[in-house]
């Protein structure tokens, strides 16, 4: 008589937790999502950091560098830039990291990476979600202003954790909905209709202007702070923390265990 034997526990799927609900005034499903994105940010590619300049009134560089050093950057450091764009935040971090640190900068845009002007960056085409990566190979993880843009945040997170070396760090920054109405009010009507009017006189191509209505609608719909930093405990990251300057532009940090 031959003894049975016990069945494998299962392993219960990681819940998919979107950035925020579907918007039909851009896409109909994930499929026509991942479309739209990438055709929106191969397009603009060009035009990005014109615009980008402008209305940070050129402080961009000097809070993005201050962020990076708040989350613990530092020389030498191995650093993996997820949504690298056209390599705002990866700029800052070179500066940081030194001739002895290292950058990969990872996109789904293709367009966005052909802008990236920054020499010694290794440039890998992928998603959040499915990082084309070994494990636990970077000491910093960032990623800047992208967290509305990806499928699935806690696919994402638990790659984050995958990818970072035991004590390694981690930043997301990203734009939050201000807390009260008069400010939501006043970044709606400045996101919605100031900057379309700018991205129509300065960019090169019209569908800079629907990238940045899109960025407001994003903005508004996207999970609150406190699901972010939930999604990041249940990655298994630890000293969980969100920063915020200006009441808008928000910076979570956490550690991978050591």
């Amino acid at each position: 008589m031959t003894s049975m034997q016990k069945p494998s526990p299962s392993i219960a799927p990681i819940e998919v937790l979107p950035p925020h609900a579907p918007l039909p005034a851009y896409y109909g499903d994930e499929v026509e999502h991942d479309r739209f994105l990438r055709r929106i940010f191969d397009d603009t590619a060009p035009d990005y950091e014109r615009i980008e300049r402008l209305l940070a009134l050129g402080s961009g560089p000097r809070y993005r560098r201050a962020a990076l050093l708040r989350a613990g950057l530092a020389a030498g450091a191995q650093v993996l830039d997820v949504g690298i764009g056209t390599g705002l935040v990866a700029r800052e971090a070179l500066a940081l990291i030194g001739p002895h640190g290292r950058l990969v900068g990872i996109d789904p845009s293709p367009g966005m990476m052909r802008e990236v002007a920054l020499p010694g960056v290794e440039l890998i085409r992928g998603r959040a979600e499915a990082l084309p990566l070994p494990e636990a190979g970077s000491d910093f993880l960032s990623m800047g202003y992208a967290l509305r843009h990806i499928a699935d945040v806690n696919a994402a997170f638990a790659e984050f954790f995958r990818v970072l070396r035991p004590g390694g760090r981690l930043l997301v920054l990203e734009i939050t909905k201000p807390a009260g109405p008069i400010g939501t009010a006043l970044l709606k009507t400045y996101m919605r209709t100031v900057v379309p009017v700018i991205a129509r006189i300065v960019a090169r191509r019209r569908d800079t202007a629907e990238l940045w209505r899109y960025y407001w609608d994003t903005i508004e719909a996207c999970i609150p702070p406190e699901s972010v930093l939930a999604a990041l405990r249940a990655a298994g990251f630890e000293d969980t923390h969100r920063h915020v300057e200006l009441g808008i532009f928000s910076e979570y940090t956490a550690v991978k265990p050591a």
